[in-house]
Parts: structure tokens; sequence; C-alpha cells
């Protein structure tokens, strides 16, 4: 890889590979390793990972422990109507529970008195429970519960996106290399149609073809021109698509140069580049599908929502309970005599919100556990499918080689006839383009089936070989 980039930035820098006419070989393996280091569009879902730490992060921060100040005063003509403070220490935990410390200082003339404590002020620590809304489940840890599968999901999402932009790329590259065969396919015909035109001319000034034999020549070798020019538009063209794909480090976009050429070994290494070489489907487990696993945290999550809002129709009742000390220097001084404590107990009679989002919170649930199952049985099938097409294309890859080798046996002896003047120029022709045809024709079968290829490796969810 590192060679490869090398080679890379000289050729952006330097003519001089240009002028010397060097090609050098990009193979899938290296182009997708480039595309998965550098392509934006990877490194943006790399961001998701990060945002969903920064989300468990967040809802972690609900069980920090928290210090509060309350400070109050009033002064009006001359007259200090009260001077309030309060300063409390908490330390929520997981459950419904919180600990708290507490310093009471105030005084002044218009003091509630209720307010009223010793002149160096009044300590107090105690607990706050909430015993049924609360207690086995809230919004703090149901928050956090969620970040940890929304975590896991978005790794499981990375993956998908990952491999969608792999398998886009990978059809760029097949697209590259079958624009590469079909302009070699046309360099290799003109070159014949310049050599028979050169030699039915040549024939014609010694008598032994006519003169429409050298114009049918020059309109086959005009074609042939034709069709190269328009192949070398497609092949820059899937070379500029290509392109699209490639990155700097630095976020910058880099343009393939005429120099670089496609791998044409890749129907020999494409298995082990995607890494589906031993794919099996007996193998294949489905639950260890990044989509899969991504719906299980989906399910997970709702799990969690649908709990909390059955845990939102219990009664909503909390006790506090706080000792009460003037002395904080003295733990003995904290006892029963001395005590601040309260209850708080709330409950809707109808509870018609809290049911509605219960109901709601079940329908998102079986909503997604649908979702799932249909995703399994996709996902098989498609895989089925894919595999299917691809043991056709073995047998339809050995029958267009033997219709490919037949054709150029059927040209070679059409061209040796028409040498020995015992054909025509129009059979040599019509020879030639159902060569071309047929050579066309393997080239689009063997792009459609690495096109395939490229979808087992998207279907199955693979990573990829690094």
């Amino acid at each position: 890889m590192k060679n490869f980039i090398l080679i890379f930035l000289l050729f952006l820098t330097s003519g001089y590979f240009a002028q010397e006419k060097i090609s050098s070989v990009m193979t899938l393996s290296e182009y997708l390793g480039y595309v998965k280091n550098y392509h934006p569009i990877v490194k943006q879902a790399k961001l998701v990972i990060n945002e969903s730490e920064a989300k468990l992060l967040k809802s972690r921060g609900a069980f920090d422990p928290k210090i509060e100040v309350d400070f109050n005063k009033k002064q009006f003509k001359d007259k200090e109507y009260y001077n309030k403070l309060n300063a409390a220490f908490k330390i929520p935990t997981y459950y419904g529970i919180e600990f708290k410390a507490n310093f009471e200082n105030n005084d002044g003339y218009y003091l509630n008195p209720e307010n009223t404590v010793p002149t160096d002020g009044l300590y107090s620590a105690g607990v706050s429970v909430s015993l049924l809304n609360g207690l086995l489940i809230n919004k703090r840890m149901a928050a956090l519960k969620q970040a940890k599968f929304f975590l896991n999901q978005a790794k499981e999402d990375q993956q998908i996106l990952v491999n969608e932009i792999l398998y886009n790329a990978s059809l760029a590259y097949f697209n590259w290399l079958k624009t590469y065969y079909e302009n070699n396919v046309y360099i290799d015909f003109l070159n014949n149609a310049k050599i028979r035109f050169k030699a039915t001319k040549r024939a014609f000034f010694e008598g032994d073809k006519p003169a429409i034999d050298t114009t049918e020549a020059g309109i086959t070798l005009k074609n042939r021109q034709l069709n190269l020019e328009k192949s070398r538009i497609k092949l820059v063209k899937s070379s500029l698509e290509l392109s699209n794909f490639l990155w700097l480090n630095d976020n910058t976009p880099v343009e393939l140069q005429n120099s670089i050429i496609p791998d044409t070994t890749t129907i020999y290494n494409v298995d082990k580049t995607f890494n589906i070489a031993l794919f099996n489907n007996a193998d294949f487990d489905i639950e260890n599908h990044p989509k899969i696993k991504s719906l299980e945290y989906k399910i997970k999550s709702l799990n969690i929502d649908k709990n909390l809002k059955m845990n939102n129709l219990l009664p909503k009742l909390d006790v506090q309970y706080n000792f009460l000390t003037e002395n904080k220097n003295e733990i003995n001084s904290l006892n029963t005599q001395n005590y601040k404590a309260g209850i708080n107990f709330k409950l809707p009679l109808f509870l018609r919100k809290e049911r509605g989002d219960l109901k709601l919170s079940k329908i998102k649930l079986q909503d997604t556990k649908f979702e799932n199952e249909v995703a399994k049985v996709v996902i098989k099938n498609k895989i089925n499918a894919i595999q299917q097409e691809l043991a056709s294309y073995v047998l339809q890859n050995n029958l267009t080689k033997d219709i490919v080798k037949d054709y150029g046996i059927l040209l070679k002896a059409e061209d040796r006839k028409f040498f020995l003047g015992e054909s025509s120029l129009f059979l040599v022709n019509y020879r030639e383009v159902k060569l071309i045809e047929a050579k066309l024709k393997a080239i689009e079968l063997e792009y459609t089936f690495f096109k395939t290829k490229a979808s087992l490796f998207k279907a199955t969810a693979i990573s990829m070989n690094e």
C-alpha cells in the first residue's frame, strides 16, 4: 500500500512516467484499501461511533456527584431582611436512591421562622428514595442502558455503511476494468484493419484485387477507428468515476492518471480481496450479520423504553430522611431525635398519558421485531440467489470462451482463404465482427460476474481483508 501511494503521488507531481509511458498496475485490493482508509464518507461513518460514545458519556453524567449552592440576601433601608445560604453535596446512584449532605445558615430580621437555624448553621445528612415509580428503572437508568445499546448499534451500522462504500467503489473499478478490456479489443482489431487495408491496397496495385475491395477495407478501417474513439471516451469516463473514490489523507481528491491501469488478473484474487473465498451457506450465521445485530440492539433499546413506560404506570412515592446536627465534628450528634423527613405521593387517576405511551412503545417494539424477521429471510434468500447466479456464471463463462475460440478459428481460416483469393473481404469482415461481438460479450459477462461477487460481499456484510 505504501509503495502504491508513493507511486501515485509521483504521478501527480511529475510528468516523467507519462513521458516514458510506463504503466503501473493498481490492483483491486490496493484500490479498496485506499478507499477504506481515506474516503471522506468512510471517515464520516466513524464519526457515528464517536457521536454514540459522546452520548454514552453524556448519559453517565446523570450519575455524577453534584455540588449545589443557593444564596439569597435582601437589604432595604439599612435593614437586613434575610440572608440565606444553602449548600448541598448530592450523590445519585444507579437505582432511585440519592445520598445528600447539606449545610444551611440563615439569619435576618424578616426571616421565615421555619428557616431559623443555630448561629453556626445547621448540618444534615440523609437519603431520598423513590419506592415505586423510579426505583427499578428511571429516565437516568434507561438513558444509560440505551446509550450502550446505541453505541453497539452504531458499530454495526458503520460496518454496513463502509461495506456500501466499498461495494460502490468496487463497481467503479470493475467498470474501469471492463472499458479497459474493450479498448484493448478495439486497438487490436484496428491494427488488423490497418494491415488488411494496406494488403488490399497493395493487391489492388498489383492487379490481384478489385478497387471495390480497397473501398470496403477503408470503410472497415474507419469503423474500427470510430469504435476505438468511442471506447477511449468510455475508458476516460470510467477512470473519472473511479477517481470519485480516490482521496488523499488530507481530504484532497485525486484524479487517476493515464499511466495507471487495472489489474487484468483480478478474476483470480477477487474472492480473497472481498474475504469471501471460504464463504459457505451452511456455515453462515445470520445472527452475526451486522444488519441483524443492529436490529437486535434496537430491539433491546426499545425493550428498555417499554419497561420505563410500564414503570410510569406505578404511583410516584418519594421519601426522604435527613439527620440534623449543629456540630459537624461529632458523628454521635446524628440521631433520630433531630431529623427532617418528607413523603411525596402522586398518582394520575386515569393514567391515559402513561397507558398511551406504553401502547406506542409496544407497537414500536413489535414493528422492529417484524422488521428483524423479514430482514433475516431477505438476506438469506438474497445470498442464496447470488450463489446460484455465480454458479451459472461459471457455465456461461466456459461457453463464452469456447464461442470466442471458435470465432477466432473461423476468422483465421477466412482470412487465409481471402489472401489465397478463395474468399471475399465481406466474409472476412463478417467473421471479424462476430469475433468482436463475442469478445465484448465475454467482457460484459465477466463484468457481470464481478458485480455479482461484489453483491455477495455486500449481502453478507463481511469485513474486507486489510
